[in-house]
């Protein structure tokens, strides 16, 4: 796949989940395209519908209507083992709170991923080393989840989710449960990530985390309102999107 082809095409994505007496929509025709090398921030308030598209790329939950191609591959009808080993292959979770094995070193969290992936024990312990050590952990691979701060633990579980070396990295608010200063480590990280090419999809509700992204995507009811770079701390928007009115203004 060279630079600007897409990893990611979704089309007119809808989703609605019965609550109650009510149904909740929460995806009202999605248009997304991230191509390889970009890295995506996707915004917007609680129950706007971040979470569930973002589990829907990760072939966690099935859209209603729509398509989604992941590498170039049609994953919404997918037979559920296919689209467990496309999975595997092509996508890489990060999530708010790690969900790293409590029991299991960093080393063998890391390694079991590779493992699950299809490495081989020796490839595996040798890919989850290769990784804590360009993430700057080797001198923690042997320590519990317990013992690392929340930036490490997070280190990790980004550590975790390259091992399969990923098409897209998806990373539902990776900043959401640290302080500050893990935040930056956590944000760097995945600017260093990008600029070696890996291609990143990440929700946040922080402006500041988003403005560390190449690009920034608006979501407001289920759909997607603006759609443009990030520039020096603010949204560059396409000259057709400026001049429209209504949701496509600029906030």
């Amino acid at each position: 796949m060279s630079v600007r082809d897409p990893a990611l095409v979704v089309r007119g994505l809808r989703k609605t989940y019965e609550a109650g007496t009510a149904p909740v929509r929460a995806l009202r025709g999605v248009d997304l395209t991230v191509r390889a090398g970009e890295f995506v921030a996707l915004m917007g308030p609680s129950g706007c519908g971040k979470s569930t598209l973002l589990h829907l790329l990760a072939g966690l939950d099935r859209p209603d209507e729509g398509t989604i191609a992941l590498d170039g591959t049609r994953i919404e009808d997918l037979a559920p083992q296919r689209l467990a080993r496309l999975r595997r292959r092509s996508v890489g979770l990060v999530f708010q709170f790690f969900h790293l094995i409590e029991h299991m070193s960093a080393l063998e969290n890391v390694a079991l991923a590779a493992l699950v992936a299809g490495a081989r024990p020796q490839e595996a312990t040798a890919r989850a080393r290769d990784l804590l050590d360009q993430l700057g952990l080797l001198d923690k691979a042997r320590e519990l989840p317990a013992a690392l701060s929340g930036g490490q633990r997070q280190r990790v579980a980004i550590a975790r989710a390259l091992a399969n070396r990923p098409t897209l990295l998806l990373a539902d608010e990776p900043t959401g449960a640290l302080d500050s200063d893990g935040a930056a480590e956590v944000l760097d990280l995945f600017r260093r990530l990008h600029a070696l090419g890996q291609t990143i999809l990440m929700v946040t509700h922080s402006r500041e985390v988003a403005d560390g992204a190449q690009r920034l995507v608006r979501m407001r009811d289920g759909r997607i309102l603006l759609d443009g770079e990030v520039t020096s701390g603010s949204i560059e928007v396409p000259a057709e999107l400026r001049a429209a009115s209504g949701p496509w203004a600029r906030p």
